[in-house]
């Protein structure tokens, strides 16, 4: 039986996360889980999974689950603030934990449980994106695996399977294109967050749903990609694909192209990564390729979308540029969500930071999160016009 904590259980990939294990909960057991506020849905999960412990992130929110648990008689320990999520990070009787947090809030839990020798389902991109050095070498260190939850690097991963590293020619890609695929700079000048929120592919978070709609969420991945198999940026190639049935693809040097197909569904790459290296049935609908209808492929407009091309160039002087690019666009998603910001100033927000602040090679995590706190001050106190 493997053993789970999952970081951020309320959220989508942690909702799918404990939809893969419920349909087969003869092998997992559920140790620990983190939420931020919901404690509603918690005391749900609780009662179904019985986790020995939670970590909630907001003090409130924490007091009334623990209170209800009291009422309920239930055993579970509940914990608080980013030390209950260090602790179920890092529990002894902990295999694999998920990584479903959204932000750089899931990084000092993802490096503290690689140091503790737990294998790492990711689906928290900023961990790579912020400290992609420090995180692949931790790994290394401690024989952990870094197993991807994001469709395209699990898509990625299984071409990988059987092949050698070395003989990768190059990495493609594939992008929806967001719900603002083709329009152009003038067109996107008025755009909402409801609009931007509206993806016509994939049911995802808040945040997750604007990257993907600006293709900042392209970006990251971009950079995960190099730090996760070790490929050069100009051997990975973003492809814009509106069907998503494509979810990446693989070149050999001999010109052979692997793809992963499959339907727009996140439980398989769930699934493959908490699983592995074991195959289970099915918890997704199946192609029917005689009512697919055409794939098509396009290339990205950087120009227009273009977030894609910030992230390319923070992922190619690295050091701590990935952090404050990912840091600027943090903030300016979430000043757009709250209607502070117009759509395209959430490009401008991440390329001024990048001209502002000192670029360092080799920073070590502690630089990583100075730089990061920095970044968010600046953009807050500069963009917040509310």
């Amino acid at each position: 039986m493997k053993k789970v904590a999952i970081l951020g259980v309320t959220g989508s990939i942690g909702t799918q996360t404990l939809d893969v294990i419920r349909r087969d909960i003869h092998n997992f057991a559920i140790i620990g889980i983190s939420a931020n506020t919901s404690w509603e849905k918690v005391i749900l999960i609780i009662e179904e999974f019985k986790p020995k412990y939670v970590a909630m992130m907001d003090e409130e929110a924490s007091l009334k689950l623990k209170e209800c648990c009291t009422e309920k008689k239930y055993a579970t320990e509940i914990l608080q603030g980013i030390e209950g999520l260090n602790y179920i990070s890092t529990l002894p009787e902990v295999d694999v934990v998920v990584t479903s947090v959204v932000g750089m809030i899931g990084l000092v839990p993802t490096i503290k449980a690689i140091n503790a020798g737990k294998d790492i389902a990711l689906a928290n991109k900023e961990t790579l994106v912020a400290a992609g050095a420090l995180v692949m070498e931790a790994a290394r260190k401690n024989h952990v695996n870094i197993l991807p939850v994001d469709s395209e690097h699990g898509a990625i991963f299984q071409c990988l399977q059987g092949n050698k590293l070395e003989d990768v020619s190059k990495i493609i890609l594939t992008a929806s294109g967001g719900p603002f695929r083709g329009k152009n700079k003038q067109e996107l000048m008025k755009i909402t967050p409801e609009e931007a929120l509206k993806h016509p592919k994939w049911n995802m978070g808040r945040k997750i749903s604007i990257d993907s709609s600006t293709l900042m969420n392209k970006g990251l991945e971009v950079i995960e990609a190099h730090w996760l198999f070790n490929v050069d940026y100009k051997d990975i190639q973003v492809v814009v694909h509106p069907e998503s049935i494509i979810h990446s693809m693989v070149e050999y040097r001999d010109g052979s192209v692997i793809a992963q197909l499959s339907s727009t569904d996140m439980r398989l790459p769930i699934q493959y990564a908490i699983n592995y290296p074991e195959r289970n049935n099915s918890v997704i609908d199946r192609l029917d390729f005689y009512n697919m209808g055409n794939l098509t492929f396009e290339k990205p407009d950087m120009d227009t979308f273009k977030c894609l091309k910030l992230a390319y160039r923070a992922g190619e002087m690295g050091g701590n540029m990935p952090a404050i690019m990912n840091a600027a666009n943090e903030v300016a998603v979430e000043l757009f969500l709250d209607y502070k910001v117009k759509y395209l100033e959430i490009e401008e927000i991440i390329e001024k930071c990048m001209n502002k602040f000192e670029h360092k090679l080799n920073p070590n995590l502690e630089e990583i999160l100075e730089i990061d706190l920095r970044v968010r001050e600046y953009v807050r106190n500069n963009y917040d016009k509310k």
